[in-house]
């Protein structure tokens, strides 16, 4: 019979916020797959526990995932880990997940700290509508290319950033989105910890004079809805006459394009038969 796989959340600096349930599926699990078995050996330690562990990251994913999901089909369970937060999450373990399900295998979510969820909540921007961007693209003209995919969604958008791409990265988010509204998340949880509601432009011109210290998130305010172009009785004319030639009858015309412009009908129809007597 085949195991189970557990994606274990663990703490995203704060080791005291490890969730009891956590620690006793570490204890329980046959072996552990780790994003980077230092970090997890460290997580261990504190918990006092000893278990076997198995590293996974982007480069040796396809054999070692291939590995794990052999040895929990046989039976064994295991709990995979990133080094912080929810795994498969921005995550090489994304893959590990689609493959296991794909498989037949029992995969069973063990919750706690997301660093983005925890960011977006202290953030003070709107919470209601968000999406996750995670981490851009680290070559330029790909990372200018997303950020203009995503310049005029209207959700509060959330970001992953390391402190050596973060003044390059303000810089194009500026350029691409205009000044925003945007929260720098640095250290969530962690002995030096802060979160500053500024501007793109106030955190770019900082962070290119002060060299950015540990792992950040950007929490950034959506676009603001564009304005509909406020329309002219003319447009609603060439409206009504462009149904009409599509084979509307023209008092039909008249009455959608009223409806679409706010015109009444009759104005509508007056300018329009002037217009064809003219």
């Amino acid at each position: 019979m085949a195991g189970t796989l557990y994606i274990v959340a663990t703490p995203i600096g704060n080791l005291s916020d490890m969730t009891p349930r956590a620690a006793d599926t570490f204890a329980k699990a046959d072996f552990i797959a780790a994003e980077d078995t230092r970090v997890t050996l460290k997580l261990l330690n504190h918990l006092g526990l000893k278990k076997p562990m198995v590293s996974y990251y982007e480069h040796n994913l396809k054999e070692r995932g291939e590995m794990i999901l052999r040895r929990v089909e046989a039976g064994e369970s295991c709990a995979m880990c990133s080094d912080a937060g929810m795994p498969a999450v921005s995550d090489p373990g994304e893959l590990l997940v689609r493959d296991a399900l794909a498989r037949g295998i029992t995969v069973v979510p063990v919750p706690a700290a997301s660093a983005a969820v925890t960011a977006l909540a202290v953030s003070g921007q709107p919470t209601g509508r968000w999406c996750f961007e995670g981490f851009l693209p680290m070559n330029k003209r790909q990372r200018r290319e997303r950020l203009e995919e995503t310049r005029t969604e209207q959700r509060t958008m959330i970001f992953y950033e390391a402190p050596h791409k973060l003044p390059s990265t303000l810089t194009d988010m500026l350029a691409a989105y205009g000044d925003r509204s945007v929260t720098i998340c640095r250290e969530l949880t962690k002995l030096h910890e802060q979160i500053w509601k500024t501007t793109l432009a106030e955190a770019q011109a900082f962070y290119q004079e002060n060299a950015p210290r540990g792992e950040f998130v950007l929490v950034l305010a959506g676009a603001e809805p564009e304005e509909p172009e406020e329309q002219t009785l003319d447009d609603a004319i060439d409206l009504a006459e462009a149904l009409a030639a599509g084979g509307l009858a023209v008092s039909a015309a008249c009455k959608e394009a009223a409806a679409k412009t706010g015109f009444p009908k009759s104005e509508i129809y007056r300018a329009l038969t002037q217009r064809r007597e003219s």
